[in-house]
């Protein structure tokens, strides 16, 4: 379970390592845009329900911490899913990757392991 530490909150948020490679990718491409956006994730099933957001900025820090010392293999098209809802108004929503066994990509919403 990789974690992102962001601004001087004391609550880190805590992403599996390879859904935080991706959005790593993302979010690092908008920041150096110099892009502010929000990223939203529902909550884990043994956390209250519900959603959070946070609203990135490139002033405020940031920084990303995997557990896992080797970088994860990266999924081109889940980036670019990340990537589209990062440019709508609505800003990232964190998805879980779509793997089909056939190779085919699951276009079916998905909830990805996030706890904040």
């Amino acid at each position: 379970m990789g974690t992102i530490y962001y601004g001087g909150s004391a609550t880190p948020i805590h992403i599996e390592d390879r859904a935080l490679a991706h959005l790593k990718v993302v979010i690092a491409t908008k920041l150096r845009r110099g892009e502010s956006f929000t990223v939203s994730w529902q909550h884990l099933p043994d956390e209250p329900r519900g959603r959070s957001t946070i609203w990135l900025h490139p002033s405020i820090p940031l920084r990303f911490v995997f557990d896992d010392p080797e970088p994860a293999e990266l999924s081109r098209s889940w980036i670019e899913d990340l990537a589209q809802s990062a440019n709508s108004s609505g800003g990232i929503t964190l998805v879980s990757e779509h793997i089909d066994p056939d190779g085919v990509e699951d276009e079916s919403p998905q909830a990805v392991e996030v706890a904040d």
